[in-house]
């Protein structure tokens, strides 16, 4: 297991997410950190499913402000936290690609 993402694994996360995959972020995917969801030092996998691509701010936002992050249905789905949204209702980017 590392903490390291590997360059093909960063790759497939850019793939994916087209960038910072923050709601309402458009930051390019050179401007991105590959995030753990669950910590790598708490035993969480560096794998796709575990992995969301993040802007340098938001990547400190979902360490240090209580949003959250999971994979629901292939993509980042991020939950705010309950000062921003009591409901926590989760919230994901909006991309061209995938608009009707």
């Amino acid at each position: 297991i590392t903490r390291t993402i590997p360059d093909g694994l960063r790759r497939a996360v850019a793939a994916r997410d087209r960038g910072c995959a923050h709601p309402g972020c458009g930051r390019p995917p050179s401007w991105c950190d590959v995030h753990h969801i669950h910590p790598w030092e708490d035993g969480g996998e560096t794998k796709l499913s575990n992995c969301v691509m993040l802007c340098k701010l938001h990547h400190r936002l979902t360490h240090h402000s209580g949003w959250t992050v999971r994979i629901h249905g292939g993509l980042p789905e991020f939950f705010p936290p309950a000062w921003i949204d009591p409901d926590r209702q989760p919230r994901r980017r909006s991309l061209p690609h995938l608009a009707a």
